[in-house]
């Protein structure tokens, strides 16, 4: 058992903290404790002065000419160099747009078309679903026995046989925040002859990656996370440079042309990363996300990641201090290391227990089939909160506040 802790402990952390004055940064609501950021980021205060003066100025006045005054149309290629250091790019590797099922989409036709003859895809069953939507749509689309196969980071080699084109998995698992071993799987998937994916939903802007490091070929992530792009903000790809003369995404959308404004008939790919941008860039939503990064580029994200590796486990010290007995299992690594920026604790009435720490102006959330997800964002999280977070928990286990009918209504978003 830790030494036992006290809020005036997490105050005194709060005053050193080195990243305490990027919390003003943010519009946070007064009275709420927010441990939601791993599924939409907290609005930045400079992105409220900046969709003014692109919605009042660029396009209100400028107009269409600010697709060359304002730099409109570099906004993909821009935006994307900006999230390169996060994710251990280099500037050229890395486009925003779309959204990260779409870029998914993407970069798996890719890897087929890299890879001819092979036919398979492997995926984790338990991988976000829209992961595994995605790959087992293209799977039915393209046909002709392309096959969608299931298998774990812990059981990748009895997949890979030599019909494996691509083998996708998340970085980060967003159930148990486990981190997994980037480099090795994809050295043993490129051994097989196959192309390594990775989604970073879970990790850009929380902890550190390095893409080029791993020698990861592909890599998708959305920007309204850890990155604070706003709700619906547009995704990223990654894709390493050795592959971009190879690589033919099948949405071949007029952006992504050698020369779009000579309007030919026949498609050409612009070179490099360009040729993963489709349609016209969401400019408002694309300008708050390239707003946003920049704040987190500015905090450092090795700071980020020891401040996420402190709260992470100063919370599971405190619930299983404050809340020993009430049936809340961790079920995220313990080891700060394997664990991503994310903790899970499981108990059976895991719907009911986030919707009755809401009520108590608790923000966290639930997934399927009876985890509590509590999310940390260190950019503007205190370790104060965390404190009061569990004291609410307390009271909610203590009294059983989740045994009521108007917290096990099923909302539509959960």
């Amino acid at each position: 058992m830790p030494q036992q802790l006290t809020r005036e402990t997490l105050i005194a952390k709060d005053l050193a903290d080195p990243l305490r004055r990027f919390r003003d940064q943010f519009v946070i609501p007064e009275g709420l404790i927010y441990l939601d950021g791993n599924s939409l980021g907290m609005l930045p205060r400079a992105c409220v002065e900046r969709v003014q003066q692109v919605v009042e100025h660029e396009w209100g006045e400028t107009l269409i000419s600010s697709w060359n005054d304002h730099g409109w149309i570099e906004l993909p290629l821009r935006a994307g160099a900006k999230i390169a250091p996060l994710i251990g790019a280099q500037a050229d590797e890395v486009v925003v747009c779309d959204s990260t099922s779409i870029n998914l989409f993407k970069v798996l036709a890719s890897a087929l078309t890299m890879r001819p003859g092979r036919r398979v895809i492997v995926t984790n069953k338990e991988n976000f679903p829209t992961d595994v939507y995605i790959a087992e749509g293209l799977a039915r689309l393209l046909g002709n026995g392309c096959e969608l196969r299931f298998a774990t980071p812990d059981t990748i080699d009895a997949a890979l046989a030599d019909d494996v084109a691509a083998v996708s998995f998340s970085h980060v698992d967003y159930k148990s925040a486990r981190i997994e071993d980037m480099a090795g799987i994809t050295a043993r998937v490129q051994r097989a002859g196959a192309l390594a994916i990775w989604d970073l939903s879970h990790s850009a802007g929380a902890i550190p990656v390095d893409l080029n490091v791993a020698q990861a070929d592909f890599a998708v992530g959305c920007g309204y996370k850890y990155l604070n792009g706003g709700p619906g903000a547009p995704a990223f790809i990654f894709a390493a440079r050795r592959h971009h003369d190879a690589m033919r995404q099948p949405l071949s959308g007029w952006l992504g042309h050698a020369t779009p404004f000579a309007f030919g008939s026949h498609y050409e790919p612009a070179s490099g990363i360009a040729r993963m941008i489709t349609g016209t860039p969401p400019v408002v939503s694309m300008s708050l996300l390239e707003t946003a990064v920049a704040i987190i580029t500015e905090a450092g994200i090795e700071r980020l990641r020891e401040k996420s590796k402190a709260m992470t486990s100063l919370l599971i010290d405190l619930v299983e201090q404050q809340c020993a007995g009430s049936g809340l299992d961790l079920a995220s690594p313990r080891d700060a290391e394997r664990r991503g920026s994310h903790v899970i604790f499981a108990h059976p009435e895991g719907y009911a227990i986030v919707q009755a720490l809401k009520a108590r102006g608790v923000v966290g959330d639930f997934r399927a089939p009876h985890f509590v997800r509590l999310g940390i964002a260190p950019i503007y999280l205190s370790y104060a909160e965390l404190w009061d977070a569990v004291a609410r928990l307390k009271t909610v286990m203590d009294a059983r506040e989740w045994n009521q009918s108007r917290f096990r209504v099923r909302a539509a978003v959960t």
